[in-house]
């Protein structure tokens, strides 16, 4: 295939859309919506529900940090092959799930196996699509990522009913078939060759640079702090209203209208990131301070009318906040270098992830109650958005594809080995 200059901006990116889109859907989807499975292996293991919660975190923490892999292997061989690998990993590991015998059986067929298929493809698959689009990629990537929102919305009831049908074992047999089709999301996933690949070199080469390379480590902080305060209300959301009296039904129908505005969320914010003139690094921070400041108010509000208002306002930016974090990193790096740096920052950021839940529930049960747990969470997205200040491009008009200081090493590093061909 003839290297292109610049990515194509739509044709094939929009099938490798698509995919993206079924991909989200299938690998968070499926993880959003294993809290079905949670009870029912409970009560056929007999065991503590802390050991139970495992198997979803060990599949999660692989994922995270197995995306460098998946970056390195698509770097070298093309995303096609490696996300097709992803598929019948995450496949088998729920195959070998539903005739599992133990905790451990299921720690690693679906933490580790499952895990490892994951990360074989989600990362590769972003990048991938950063790839193919510059004008339009705030909007390519909202778009592929309102899989996530809309499968959460659908599977959470189609797994409670095939467990009520089948049961467990069943319906995780069902699951496998079902994640199969990242095989086939995988195969729509052509190959781009862009001109600026060759200059950046391998793997090796372009780890190297990017642990060298200043702006690009500031946004990894960045990230890892906005993660670290980003999931605690899906996670201690429905407890704080439980201790303000809330009814479970009216709590989970508030965590709906999360899910609700995320989803328009990513929808509008991946159309203004193209729409409006500047770098998008500028709305991230926006985002991403909005984002801290409705989490910090949620233990102010008590009335059903306040707590409804910052659900929505929650929701709506920190889906907002995700096209736009994904659309600044091929600016700070090149799309050249994307496969390596996503790869790199889903790794840290799963850091932030981990250690963010915990800290909320030790705050809690220092304190007695959420509000010291929602107001650091909200600080750590004020800090996170403070260091997004720091970017070259926050203050600079954005490059099109190529970072000035990349470009120039790039070049530099062209120029010495041609010398060193020429033998002067």
């Amino acid at each position: 295939m003839a290297p292109r200059a610049e990515p194509p901006d739509g044709g094939w990116g929009w099938m490798v859309v698509l995919s993206a889109f079924f991909q989200s859907a299938l690998v968070f989807g499926v993880l959003r919506s294993f809290g079905v499975f949670f009870v029912e292996l409970v009560a056929a293991f007999e065991e503590q529900a802390a050991r139970v919660s495992w198997v979803a975190s060990i599949g999660i923490a692989v994922q995270q940090f197995g995306s460098p892999v998946g970056s390195a292997l698509s770097t070298k061989y093309g995303p096609r092959p490696v996300v097709m690998a992803g598929g019948i990993l995450a496949a088998s590991g729920m195959l070998l799930a539903s005739v599992a015998t133990s905790l451990t059986h299921l720690y690693l067929s679906i933490g580790l196996l499952s895990g490892s298929g994951w990360a074989l493809t989600f990362t590769p698959t972003l990048a991938c699509l950063s790839r193919y689009f510059s004008r339009r990629r705030s909007l390519a990537t909202g778009l592929a990522l309102t899989g996530v929102g809309l499968s959460s919305f659908a599977f959470a009831p189609l797994f409670q009913w095939l467990v009520s049908r089948y049961a467990w074992r069943g319906a995780l047999l069902l699951v496998s078939a079902l994640s199969l089709h990242l095989v086939a999301c995988g195969a729509l996933l052509r190959p781009l060759s862009l001109r600026e690949d060759p200059i950046v070199g391998g793997p090796a080469a372009q780890l190297t640079s990017l642990m060298h390379h200043g702006p690009f480590l500031r946004y990894t902080a960045a990230i890892t702090l906005i993660n670290t305060g980003y999931f605690i209300p899906y996670v201690h959301l429905l407890a704080h209203l439980q201790d303000l009296d809330w009814d479970p039904l009216s709590a989970a129908f508030l965590l709906s209208v999360v899910a609700v505005s995320d989803l328009v969320g990513r929808v509008v914010s991946g159309w203004l990131g193209d729409a409006v003139p500047g770098p998008v690094a500028r709305l991230l921070m926006l985002w991403t301070a909005l984002t801290g400041v409705s989490l910090a108010l949620f233990p102010v509000a008590r009335a059903p009318t306040a707590l409804m208002t910052l659900a929505v306002a929650y929701g709506f930016t920190s889906g907002a906040l995700t096209p736009v974090a994904f659309s600044v990193l091929p600016e700070l790096v090149g799309t050249g270098r994307i496969y390596c740096a996503l790869g790199l920052v889903q790794m840290v950021e799963s850091i932030g992830g981990l250690l963010g839940a915990p800290l909320s529930g030790y705050l809690r049960d220092v304190t007695g109650d959420y509000t010291v747990s929602f107001v650091v969470a909200g600080a750590f997205l004020l800090a996170g958005s403070g260091i997004l200040v720091t970017l070259p491009h926050f203050c600079s008009p954005a490059s099109a594809s190529k970072p000035r200081d990349l470009v120039t090493e790039a070049v530099d590093t062209t120029v010495s080995r041609t010398r060193d061909t020429l033998g002067e």
